[in-house]
């Protein structure tokens, strides 16, 4: 005898249409069985499922608010390896880590945007990103200052200052011999 053919299978399941078999409506519910119980388990279980999705959404909230650090440890170290003298990779090493924080400042709506909900509150992570991206800024700028590439003293103003004024005037005399 082949398999699957000959005496019905023990453990199969007949899902052919009996429209004369009675409706689930009519078969009585087991005894401690109380479907009303099921409609609150229900709402009970959509607010839990509501307030682990609100935990979810601002645990990730504060992980993308924290992302900044981690880049401005390796963008520290990227500028300490590329040394004090200007050159290409230094100048574009600095200029990256000036770029980087200023375009995440513009977006910053944009990056916590997945995680609104009326249950979380947003400002504290919001503004741990903005520090940490102006924290990343000012290491820029710090660079930039390192590289003499700021305009910090007098002299590097000396074309955009008048001339200076003549304080004496001397003239020819007779010389002492």
């Amino acid at each position: 005898m082949e398999k699957g053919k000959g005496i019905g299978r023990r453990w199969a399941v007949d899902f052919t249409d009996n429209s004369n078999a009675p409706s689930s409506r009519d078969v009585p519910d087991p005894l401690g069985f109380s479907r009303a119980s099921l409609d609150q388990d229900d709402s009970t279980l959509s607010r839990q499922k509501k307030d682990a999705e609100a935990n979810w959404k601002a645990q990730k909230a504060w992980e993308v608010a924290q992302a900044p650090f981690k880049n401005l440890l390796m963008m520290g170290f990227m500028m300490w390896m590329a040394g004090s003298t200007v050159h290409l990779f230094s100048i574009g090493i600095t200029f990256s880590a000036l770029l980087q924080p200023i375009s995440a400042l513009q977006g910053v709506g944009k990056v916590f945007d997945p995680y609104k909900d009326s249950k979380v509150d947003l400002l504290a992570p919001k503004l741990l990103f903005i520090a940490l991206n102006l924290g990343g800024l000012a290491l820029g700028v710090w660079k930039l200052n390192t590289l003499g590439l700021l305009p910090t003293h007098a002299s590097d103003w000396v074309s955009s200052l008048p001339p200076a004024q003549e304080v004496e005037y001397s003239g020819g005399g007779m010389p002492l011999y």
